[in-house]
């Protein structure tokens, strides 16, 4: 795989940077904990995007970002900020397209090496 093509990569970093950046147009009321969490879960998600993207045999880029997504999805829980709808929502749907990305990344990959490599 060459580098900076995998659209899954490019899915999980879109969703990392919606996610770092929603305080700013998400009703948090200064509720530090959901703030931070999807401010620090977006930018690790980002960072290992990027890191996928630029070395795409880093085989556990795609499990990281998939972790960092589950992460996103059960913060509003962990950290208590069910109750801000849009900074919750923001934290499911973006955990759950950052763990879809990356178990994609995981599952075409297997199929492209398997392909490659008769058995």
């Amino acid at each position: 795989m060459k580098a900076w093509t995998r659209w899954q990569d490019w899915v999980a970093l879109v969703a990392g940077l919606y996610a770092a950046l929603s305080p700013i147009w998400v009703s948090t009321t200064h509720e530090g904990g959901a703030v931070a969490s999807l401010i620090i879960l977006g930018v690790l998600l980002v960072v290992m995007s990027l890191a996928s993207l630029a070395r795409p045999a880093l085989s556990a880029a795609p499990y990281l970002a998939a972790l960092w997504g589950v992460l996103l999805f059960v913060a509003p829980w962990v950290i208590s900020y069910t109750g801000l709808s849009g900074a919750a929502w923001t934290s499911w749907i973006v955990g759950v397209v950052a763990v879809l990305a990356g178990l994609s990344v995981s599952l075409t990959g297997d199929l492209v090496h398997r392909r490659a490599i008769p058995h």
